[in-house]
């Protein structure tokens, strides 16, 4: 099974266990970069999900009966606890997928501007294309970085500047850092885009 169909069965297995709870997510991550970005290898598939904490493991036997297999088997509610990450595999596809439990005020605002996309068979909630350049600027690894210029180059014009802007002045005064709008205003100038 190509990467492109094993997602798009996940995906689909995905939502209809998230539908049937009433949970609102969002795919981020490599994935998300590929609907608004250049598409990049990926081994897995990472969503956000309005999961409880206190329900992690009555989602994971909703998922297990789904087709899902948890990654983990010594103490989920720990490993949950500390990770605020559900590790799944596809088991038809193989496919791995990591759930992260929504608990921050910014996921929540992540998860009401998220985009729906049809991948394959479902209708998926996607991070915004500026909330995903947001979260790539504040993890800042190399991989990250590449990830902001491809989707810098496609998508430049119909970006919301502003919103990312005002998005990464409150991250830097909430972290103490100093770096993140410098950061994206050279991305953006390299990239030909709007520097103001």
């Amino acid at each position: 099974m190509s990467d492109d169909l094993a997602v798009a069965d996940v995906l689909h297995a995905l939502a209809a266990v998230l539908r049937a709870r009433g949970a609102r997510w969002y795919l981020f991550g490599a994935q998300a970069v590929m609907v608004w970005g250049r598409p990049r290898l990926s081994g897995d598939v990472d969503v956000t999900a309005e999961v409880a904490l206190a329900d992690a493991r009555g989602f994971a036997d909703q998922m297990s009966r789904a087709g899902f297999q948890l990654r983990i088997t010594d103490d989920i509610e720990k490993f949950v606890a500390e990770t605020r990450v559900l590790p799944f595999v596809h088991l038809a596809s193989a496919f791995p997928l990591d759930v992260v439990l929504a608990g921050s005020a910014l996921e929540d605002e992540f998860l009401s501007r998220a985009v729906p996309v049809r991948i394959g068979d479902a209708s998926v909630p996607v991070m915004s294309a500026e909330d995903l350049i947001v979260t790539k600027l504040l993890a800042g690894r190399a991989k990250d970085l590449d990830d902001v210029r491809g989707i810098l180059r496609e998508r430049a014009a119909r970006l919301d500047l502003g919103r990312i802007r005002k998005l990464l002045q409150l991250l830097q005064q909430a972290l103490t850092r100093s770096d993140l709008l410098t950061q994206f205003e050279a991305e953006l100038l390299s990239h030909g885009g709007e520097g103001h």
